[in-house]
């Protein structure tokens, strides 16, 4: 009997071994049948009812813009330097406390925008935010 004959043909094996597949099924169900008794143990109480909507108290929001002319309008109402902090005192001791957007021309000086940040920062103003145009 010599190998690698012609004469002899090669048996090709066309099942599936299965004995891994169930001995792996086993495992698992075994691992199950022992954990859910372990995750569904709890002791049981009477819990009180009671209704929790959140609250929806959203702060508004402080538009203050300074025009190319340097003057300062506070949700588009013009507003004099003197009455400027004053104001943003006020709206900072709210609570919640309002957001201070700021929209400055870009024809202004740069020192008209950094007044009215000055003036929020020591009104006590804590969220200020700038509005600027996107590029296009």
């Amino acid at each position: 009997m010599a190998f690698g004959t012609q004469d002899e043909p090669d048996d090709v094996m066309n099942e599936i071994n299965m004995t891994p597949l169930v001995d792996v099924m086993l495992v698992l169900l075994i691992i199950f049948i022992i954990t859910v008794p372990v995750m569904k143990h709890a002791v049981n109480i009477d819990l009180p009812r009671a209704d929790n909507r959140p609250q929806d108290t959203k702060p508004q929001t402080i538009l203050l813009t300074v025009d190319s002319a340097g003057s300062f309008y506070w949700n588009e109402a013009r507003v004099p330097d003197d009455d400027l902090e004053p104001k943003l005192a006020a709206e900072a001791a709210k609570q919640p406390q309002p957001e201070l957007h700021i929209r400055g021309d870009k024809a202004v000086r740069y020192e008209r925008v950094a007044q009215a940040m000055a003036a929020a920062q020591r009104a006590g103003m804590q969220k200020i935010g700038f509005i600027t145009e996107p590029k296009q």
